[in-house]
């Protein structure tokens, strides 16, 4: 009897020691998948495992219930949703931070649990009252079939994304957005006190940004000034026609005309290559700048004649301060040295001008 009882016992340690655990890299029934996507400049990370249909009706089992025990949204450890940034899922707020998400199905509705005790295996410890930091209900929609669990990103704007858990033919959408203007500006703050202090680029890009998105313009009017002056004893300076423009526009939204007039003509006082005098007086045509522009074409040309781009810049400032015959001039003169590539817009310009109709691109 005592023989009998040391083998059973050996068979049961051997057995157990057989089903320890350990490092092996082994294949996965469900595999785990780690995803970022970056919405504006707030990273969402989702953590799952990703289990196969198996030819199961997965969306009928009683295990997905909900009552007691929520689903995982995926398989084995629970899934984790991670936001950089505060986000709102659903029109609700919800903090930054890494959240297990849970799903309860109830009738044709899902209701998804964001638990700020995210560290769990599944959902069998999840307290509902106590670990969950927001709930919200959503609507199924069909798919195409995906035979294993994913997460898929849909309808992204500027601000938004759609986030849709996709198994068998059904998705399971939730909306989330970001105060795209709040954490883009949060950001740049803390960024240019770093590294990128030292590079004008940065300073004139984040100005820049502000400006085109209409926000936040005041402080943006100190970067464009920071990326001209330089920081401290004027370290890291370089006033240029880049950060200048951006200065130039950024004083005409504020209101602030006699500032920009004051800029406009400093950069009239600046040596410039013939390619940079181009992209400036561009810049003046788009902005309705057109005395500006046809003064500073006539400066460039003085250093750089018979430049065919300068001379068009120069007939269309002449075109929209309603001289034809001078505006026709100066576009045939540029035909005649322009590479070939450019003579049918040329001549298409030309036209326009004739007619009346001419635009200037993207207005």
């Amino acid at each position: 009897m005592k023989k009998f009882i040391v083998v059973l016992f050996a068979a049961f340690l051997t057995q157990n020691l057989t089903a320890q655990f350990h490092t092996l890299n082994m294949p996965q029934g469900s595999p785990r998948v780690q995803e970022t996507q970056k919405l504006g400049i707030t990273e969402i990370t989702l953590d799952y495992g990703s289990p196969a249909l198996r030819n199961r009706d997965v969306w009928n089992n009683p295990n997905m219930g909900g009552n007691p025990i929520a689903w995982r949204a995926g398989a084995n450890m629970g899934t984790t949703i991670k936001f950089t940034t505060d986000v709102l899922v659903e029109g609700q707020s919800l903090k930054a931070g890494i959240y297990g998400l849970h799903i309860i199905p109830k009738n044709d509705t899902y209701t998804l649990l964001f638990a700020h005790n995210h560290d769990q295996w599944g959902s069998y410890y999840l307290d509902k009252e106590k670990d969950v930091s927001l709930k919200v209900t959503v609507n199924p929609e069909p798919c195409a079939k995906s035979e294993q669990l994913d997460y898929e990103f849909l309808n992204r704007t500027e601000n938004s994304l759609v986030i849709g858990l996709e198994w068998g033919e059904k998705r399971i959408p939730f909306k989330v957005e970001v105060d795209l203007n709040t954490t883009v500006v949060e950001s740049l703050r803390s960024e240019l006190r770093g590294i990128n202090t030292y590079h004008w680029q940065a300073w004139n890009d984040a100005a820049l940004w502000c400006l085109n998105h209409n926000t936040n313009l005041e402080e943006a009017l100190q970067w464009a000034n920071r990326s001209i002056d330089g920081g401290y004893g004027g370290f890291a300076a370089d006033k240029n026609l880049t950060n200048l423009s951006t200065k130039i526009r950024l004083l005409r939204k504020l209101n602030k005309t006699e500032e920009a007039k004051t800029a406009i003509a400093e950069v009239k006082e600046m040596n410039a290559t013939v390619y940079e005098a181009n992209d400036f007086s561009s810049f003046l045509l788009q902005n309705g700048l057109y005395q500006d522009a046809l003064e500073y074409c006539n400066i460039s040309l003085k250093s750089n004649p018979d430049t065919w781009f300068l001379e068009l810049n120069r007939g269309l400032s002449q075109y929209f301060l309603n001289n034809k015959k001078a505006a026709l001039k100066d576009v045939r003169k540029a035909l005649k040295t322009a590479p070939e590539q450019f003579q049918s817009r040329l001549n298409e310009i030309i036209k326009e001008i004739e007619t009346g109709t001419y635009k200037l691109p993207g207005n």
